[in-house]
């Protein structure tokens, strides 16, 4: 079946960021490991809660609140830190106003002070860290860029939703289309089949055989013929060749001492120039061959095709002309059929109200898309303004750091610190002021995303992503109190029917077809239509009382077995095969001409130029000129006679036996048709039936199968459902939310420490407006100031 491909990848990958996202995850996890309400449970809370003081409520709103304990944990201190912290704010600065919680510019000299000051900017510095890197201002906006990101680049992804939708309504009709019509090629197949001859019987096949013997003996008789010719005159050319070589080695100059061994060579080699096969003993075929002829004068392949192949076929479809036209019929009612009602199905209907709606639809998306990218940018400026409130905090910690490390003087005296140094602790101080007051800002929006992001994680993605969420709305009674299938209940009227949601979504995600997915064979049934069997049992019962009669057909007559019985008796059996065999795997020559050739022209390189070795090489062109114009014809012929040869063995053997088997399954033929030609035709004709049957078996089970996986696949309708939960709203909204108030809230929290390091660090940077004075030891003082010359209150004396 014709189908498009969809261009909607319903995948998100996030990126870098995912690292963010898991361990968000994780912490929801802690902070909420509870596993997902059952149907029962929440149809029993949807149903039957009241408003009502009695012991069934009182179970279901513990089981909520034991589920989202950790929500209402986490947020109990979330609102306590919005309580808290602004109010432990201004104590913190009524009392510094009364020079108390560290408000005296007066710092007590300590021995371990540098060791306090190095730790307390260290700690500082690592908890400003945190809050900038690892849980803090980073994770925050990285999560509000995030989401800004993937705001812009939705709209491409909600069009090619809305392109997958209008593919799958426009070629639906076009894939039903093609179904119907490809019933016409099953159809056409079939009435080829009917059209053309219903039975045959296959002629004689020895009829060709005997014309193959004739041909093999021709051309044995012919072989054999230009081998002896061809090998007598290549005997008396050899004959030549080796005189005069003789003669050439013969020559004075060969007795010289540096020729005489060569010549020798020669002269010894010459015995090697004979032929080696004689054909000239070879047994005649013209005897067998006249025989054959005789056989063949009688056409037994015309006797044959004019009783069997003219008359029988015309005779049974005379005969069963009525049959043939009943199943046409079938044919044509089948298809008519088919076509009525696929026109009577208001798909077409369906389909055209369904695109107007998806039109009205996408053009509606398109008018507020951007609104909702409006919207999102004063949401980030929004995130980013929080975001730069703790910026704004990590400056002043920064500076301060910055100045009071770079400008302390371990030197100087606290009243006599440089103004770098006391501009340091003036930058912590102010950064613990913006602390104060930003903080319970900052925590409020952390609530209020975290209530709201974790409950979606925990109660939309995660029972989306396992499909607990589709075994939740699949609830009996859930949606609708007097429905136990809902979805059944909308498309079927009909709630009984087993139709979930969960079914639906798993069978569209797999692209199969509407048809399955829906179950829409509870409003047209496509098996009662697909139904072959109720076409058939008419034809069936008149094919069962078909007569033929074939008593006329003779299939071979007496002259026609006469004919066999002289081609068995040929006489081919009786030539001697061996003796032909033994000459044909002989070579036409003892030696190798070509070789002999090249091995006495390089004994002639060996000779001292002259007469003698050009005379030598003359000879050897002599011979390779012998080899190419005789024996390689010789060889040619000889390969033509074997080939003959074995076909007339294979011919001879056994040939009376399968004359008389052919003529014996004549017979039998004969009687079968004289005696039994109307049940055979029965016979048959019921199998070509079953044959014609099969094709539309066939078909119909290929248009069942079609319809059930790939007529209108519902991959878009999965594509849609997966875009808006799982990538829209859990990608891109929770999934950002959620880091976005992990990292603010983290943040949040270590604003706690900072502040406390803060305060404590500042005051070993600011300048005070006095000191601690020391004495000499003698004067039993032991470092301690003198509380008479300063009018300063000592507590360690009092």
């Amino acid at each position: 079946v014709p189908a498009k491909t969809y261009d909607t990848g319903a995948y998100h990958e996030p990126g870098a960021i995912g690292i963010l996202f898991k361990i968000v995850h994780a912490f929801l996890y802690l902070v909420q490991p509870n596993t997902f309400p059952q149907g029962k449970q929440i149809n029993y809370f949807c149903l039957k809660y009241r408003f009502v003081i009695n012991p069934e409520n009182v179970v279901l709103t513990l089981q909520a609140i034991y589920y989202e304990i950790g929500f209402i944990v986490s947020a109990a201190l979330g609102l306590l830190f919005i309580l808290l912290l602004p109010l432990v704010g201004l104590c913190f600065c009524m009392c510094r106003c009364c020079d108390n919680c560290g408000g005296e510019m007066h710092q007590r000299q300590k021995k371990n002070a540098d060791c306090q000051r190095s730790c307390f900017a260290t700690f500082l510095f690592v908890a400003s860290l945190i809050i900038r890197q690892v849980v803090g201002v980073l994770c925050a906006y990285a999560a509000n860029q995030h989401l800004t990101n993937q705001v812009r680049g939705a709209k491409k992804l909600v069009n090619s939703n809305f392109k997958d939708l209008k593919i799958f309504l426009n070629d639906t009709p076009a894939q039903i289309d093609y179904l119907v019509s490809q019933y016409n090629t099953t159809k056409d197949k079939a009435l080829s089949d009917l059209n053309s001859k219903y039975c045959y019987l296959k002629g004689v096949s020895n009829v060709q055989s005997i014309r193959e013997t004739k041909e093999a003996l021709e051309n044995v008789s012919v072989s054999v013929e230009v081998l002896q010719e061809g090998t007598e005159r290549l005997h008396a050319n050899l004959t030549d060749v080796k005189m005069h070589l003789s003669n050439t080695l013969n020559d004075s100059a060969c007795n010289a001492a540096q020729a005489a061994s060569t010549c020798n060579i020669i002269r010894n080699s010459l015995g090697q120039l004979n032929i080696n096969a004689n054909f000239s003993g070879l047994p005649g075929v013209s005897s067998q061959l006249a025989k054959v002829n005789d056989v063949l004068k009688i056409d037994l392949s015309s006797l044959v095709q004019k009783v069997s192949f003219n008359d029988t076929p015309d005779l049974v479809v005379n005969q069963t002309r009525n049959i043939l036209s009943d199943i046409k019929s079938v044919l044509e009612s089948i298809g008519s059929n088919i076509t009525t009602f696929t026109r009577a199905l208001p798909v077409q209907n369906i389909l055209t109200d369904l695109m107007v709606h998806l039109t009205q639809t996408e053009a509606y998306v398109q008018d507020y898309f951007p609104v909702v990218e409006q919207y999102d940018f004063y949401r980030w400026l929004g995130c980013l303004i929080l975001c730069c409130m703790l910026v704004l905090i990590l400056v002043f910690y920064y500076l301060g750091l910055l100045c009071g490390t770079c400008g302390y003087d371990k030197h100087a005296s606290p009243t006599t610190r440089g103004c770098i140094s006391n501009t340091g602790g003036n930058f912590l101080m102010a950064g613990v002021g913006f602390s104060f007051l930003f903080s319970w800002v900052l925590m409020i929006v952390v609530v209020l995303t975290f209530v709201t992001g974790g409950n979606v994680e925990k109660l939309v993605c995660e029972p989306f992503e396992d499909k607990n969420l589709f075994k939740i709305l699949d609830t009996p009674y859930l949606l609708n109190k007097h429905w136990k299938n809902y979805l059944a209940g909308i498309i079927f009227k009909n709630p009984n029917v087993n139709l979930t949601f969960e079914k639906v979504y798993s069978d569209c995600k797999e692209n199969k077809g509407i048809y399955t997915s829906l179950h829409l064979e509870y409003l047209f049934n496509i098996n009662e239509l697909l139904n072959i069997s109720m076409y058939t049992e008419d034809v069936a019962l008149k094919i069962e009382h078909i007569q033929i009669n074939l008593s006329k057909i003779i299939l071979l007559d007496e002259i026609g077995k006469e004919n066999l019985l002289n081609f068995s008796s040929s006489g081919i059996d009786g030539i001697d095969f061996s003796a032909y065999l033994t000459e044909i795997n002989k070579s036409v020559t003892k030696v190798d001409l070509l070789s002999f050739a090249n091995d006495l022209e390089a004994r002639a390189d060996q000779l001292p130029k002259g007469a003698l070795e050009n005379a030598l090489k003359g000879h050897a062109n002599n011979i390779r000129m012998i080899h190419n114009q005789q024996v390689v014809p010789l060889e040619q012929a000889m390969s033509t006679l074997n080939q003959s040869i074995r076909l007339l063995k294979r011919t001879s053997s056994e040939l009376m036996v399968k004359v008389k088997n052919v003529i014996s399954a004549v017979n039998a033929a004969q009687n079968l048709i004289n005696n039994n030609a109307s049940q055979v035709i029965v016979q048959e004709t019921k199998k070509y039936m079953d044959t014609i049957i099969g094709y539309f078996e066939q078909y119909t089970e290929w248009v069942k199968e079609s319809i059930s996986m790939e007529v209108a696949a519902c991959k878009p309708i999965a594509n849609v459902i997966d875009t808006a939960v799982d990538i829209f709203l859990c990608s891109y909204i929770a999934d950002s939310v959620n880091t976005f108030w992990f990292g603010l809230g983290g943040s949040s929290m270590f604003l706690i420490p900072a502040i406390i390091f803060a305060v404590k660090l500042s005051k070993y940077y600011r300048r005070m407006d006095t000191e601690d004075v020391y004495d000499d030891t003698e004067n039993g003082n032991n470092g301690y100031h003198k509380e008479h010359l300063y009018g300063i209150h000592n507590p360690v004396f009092t």
